[in-house]
């Protein structure tokens, strides 16, 4: 079986090629780039590089976030478009939890971390059990010092990856003390083929016409506009 994977729900972009259970071609990348002017480029590249043509794959499985509002938007949508052309099936999963999968037989918590901004985060908890990744807390937007708090109570080392951990490692090292562990860099980006992975193991199929990203929270562009009416309101 061949999967394509596309994560671009955040500022990493990852696109991979799998068949039956082996990584044909990956690309993974951290930088700052466009991903409506990256992701398409480096899919066609993937699909020359390994000599295959896009109706060759029997699968697509797409991050679908939480994340950037822009990044999640487009992997989604070049999932759905190619899903729909081509009559292929479709699996949307948790961008938390691909990060998750980096980490899978760690003895512990395993906590993703993305920045959401003004010291908030998305964020989830998983455990690594029989085998495959279970939901410890379900993904959503946290203040990062109510998320600390909800983690020092577990008494349980917690494993923290993402490439914006970085951003808050001081605090948590400083709520967490010695149960507080940081992946290490290699670990730090999503990987395609890791949600690939996740997608043959545990993944359900989405219905392309209706499937939708998981935001977690709404765009800022929107929370600004229902600020602004709720201060109109006030006003009147």
């Amino acid at each position: 079986m061949i999967w394509l994977g596309i994560d671009t729900a955040n500022t990493p972009l990852s696109v991979a090629i799998v068949k039956d259970g082996a990584i044909l071609a990956e690309v993974n990348s951290s930088m700052a780039v466009n991903h409506s002017l990256r992701a398409m480029p480096v899919i066609e590249e993937l699909f020359a590089t390994v000599k295959l043509q896009p109706k060759d794959i029997d699968a697509i499985a797409v991050s679908e976030g939480p994340g950037s509002y822009t990044g999640v938007r487009i992997g989604v949508t070049i999932a759905k478009t190619l899903a729909w052309t081509l009559k292929k099936p479709l699996f949307g999963l948790s961008s938390l939890k691909v990060l998750a999968a980096n980490a899978i037989y760690f003895d512990g918590l395993i906590c993703p971390i993305v920045d959401a901004r003004r010291n908030n985060v998305y964020a989830g908890v998983y455990e690594f059990v029989d085998g495959g990744l279970t939901d410890i807390a379900e993904d959503g937007h946290f203040a990062i010092d109510n998320l600390l708090d909800v983690l020092a109570s577990k008494e349980r080392p917690v494993l923290f990856v993402g490439k914006d951990v970085a951003m808050h490692e001081e605090l948590i090292r400083e709520r967490l003390q010695g149960n507080a562990v940081i992946a290490p860099f290699p670990l730090q980006l999503p990987r395609a083929s890791s949600l690939i992975f996740i997608a043959e193991q545990s993944g359900q199929e989405e219905n392309t016409h209706a499937f939708t990203p998981e935001y977690r929270r709404i765009a800022e562009a929107e929370a600004n506009w229902l600020m602004q009416q709720r201060k109109e309101q006030g006003s009147e």
